[in-house]
């Protein structure tokens, strides 16, 4: 008998502390800023590589937009401001070309390396 009671409240007191924890983890707002931050930065990232490209019709591939068949693509905060990597292209047939870019902390265009012969980053 001692058993089941002890079993009960057991089970009792793990279910509140998931529950407990689980609520914390929900409302935490520190990951919805990051994402939102990191949003941002992708966000600026794309309108400074389609000035840098001058081409309005290139399909960007980039942390908001994935396709594992291209290749993986990053954001992540750096001391000063944000590295964004992804790939694009020129029209549909194009080739894929990835790109690094590195942003300010206030997401204004630091460096840009792409792998594209026809990109004069000087």
């Amino acid at each position: 008998m001692n058993h089941r009671v002890g079993r009960g409240l057991f089970a009792l007191g793990v279910g509140l502390a998931v529950a407990v924890l689980a609520f914390q983890w929900i409302t935490d707002p520190a990951p919805r800023a990051q994402r939102e931050a990191e949003e941002r930065a992708v966000l600026a990232a794309r309108a400074l590589l389609v000035e840098s490209i001058g081409d309005t019709d290139m399909e960007i591939v980039d942390a908001l937009a994935p396709d594992r068949r291209v290749g993986k693509v990053y954001v992540y905060a750096e001391a000063p401001g944000w590295a964004v990597s992804g790939h694009y292209r020129r029209g549909a047939g194009g080739r894929w070309h990835p790109y690094l870019m590195h942003l300010t902390a206030d997401l204004d265009l630091h460096a840009l390396k792409a792998d594209d012969p026809e990109l004069d980053l000087n």
